[in-house]
């Protein structure tokens, strides 16, 4: 795995450093509706204020606007920003998706935002396996940093690959099948068993021809042999939809969650949304709390239910980054990583 340089080693005095954060955040009625994200880049910034940058000039995404859209202003964000940290030396750019160049990876784009800073700083995670002219294009204009939030997310993900504590489980699940398959099949040599949740467990089914591990279990409650490598759907009466696991899955799993000593969760087990089908993710939510081994949740849906549900204090890492998560977990490079110099 690519292991880019720190921004506690950069020389920052008296320079302007270009920060590219994630504060895709989002809104109701003109304000901030969940800080998170914007909580998470503020050990970078004060990093950098405290070691004497002239100025930190942040940039950031907002939703995907075509153009520039008023809805999709980063001025609430700039205004939540000041209220966590005032300071006059902290100056948060206006979306950088309101120009088509960004994601284009447009070169001239890159040297526009490049000239905003002396030094680069990526601390966004989420938006790192995007190239684009601010995740990679200005990366490549200036000395290029990775900051306190990347680095952390690239060393609790990259542990899960190279030397996690056994019994290593991974729950996976969600609609999002295409972006996960690959991560299935990354998991296949590493993961001792890998438990199957939501469409995810439907492509399963339909293919046997991924690199699987020796104990997988697709979510069924009409499976009869839990230890089987997947468990097949076709008892599901025809023309009915498996909307969540069942509450004999939901136990089986739990079990297996309880007894690991790492887990990772991707992905809800059923359309959780719906309270009628929550009590799948539930259960999974409330064993990867409980476990006593080391625990990582990523994905937008996965840490809106331990959020929900009033559990992620007891999870060991929530990543911010779903997408990324997944491709890093996959073994891909991720564009924003790699335009940083190794350590």
């Amino acid at each position: 795995m690519h292991r880019p340089r720190s921004v506690r080693d950069a020389e920052v005095e008296g320079k302007r450093v270009l920060v590219r954060v994630d504060f895709n955040v989002p809104l109701e009625d003109g304000r901030v509706a969940d800080d998170t994200r914007i909580r998470a880049a503020l050990p970078t910034i004060e990093l950098l204020l405290e070691r004497g940058a002239a100025e930190v000039v942040l940039m950031s995404h907002l939703g995907r606007p075509k153009g520039p859209d008023p809805a999709l202003s980063m001025e609430p964000v700039r205004a939540r920003l000041g209220e966590l940290l005032p300071n006059e030396r902290v100056r948060l750019l206006e979306n950088t998706r309101f120009d088509p160049r960004e994601t284009a990876n447009d070169p001239e784009y890159a040297r526009e935002l490049a000239a905003n800073g002396d030094v680069y700083v990526n601390d966004a995670f989420g938006s790192a396996h995007r190239a684009h002219a601010s995740t990679e294009g200005a990366a490549q204009l200036l000395p290029a940093y990775a900051g306190l939030l990347l680095e952390r997310e690239l060393g609790e993900l990259g542990s899960l690959l190279e030397d996690p504590e056994r019994p290593f489980v991974a729950v996976l699940g969600g609609a999002k099948v295409a972006d996960k398959i690959g991560v299935l099949e990354s998991l296949g040599g590493k993961a001792d068993a890998v438990l199957i949740g939501g469409k995810m467990a439907e492509e399963v089914d339909r293919d046997d021809g991924y690199e699987l591990p020796q104990d997988v279990v697709a979510a069924s409650e009409f499976a009869e042999d839990a230890e089987a490598r997947v468990v097949a759907w076709d008892a599901v009466p025809d023309g009915w939809l498996a909307l969540d696991v069942g509450p004999a899955t939901s136990e089986r799993y739990a079990e297996r969650i309880r007894d690991a000593r790492t887990v990772f969760w991707n992905g809800p087990m059923g359309v959780f949304e719906w309270p009628r089908f929550a009590a799948g993710t539930r259960a999974v939510a409330e064993a990867v709390a409980a476990a006593d081994g080391r625990t990582v949740v990523g994905g937008g849906d996965s840490v809106r239910a331990v959020e929900e549900l009033g559990l992620a204090d007891r999870i060991d890492w929530i990543s911010t980054g779903g997408g990324a998560s997944l491709e890093l977990l996959e073994g891909k490079d991720l564009p924003g990583v790699v335009a940083i110099p190794e350590a």
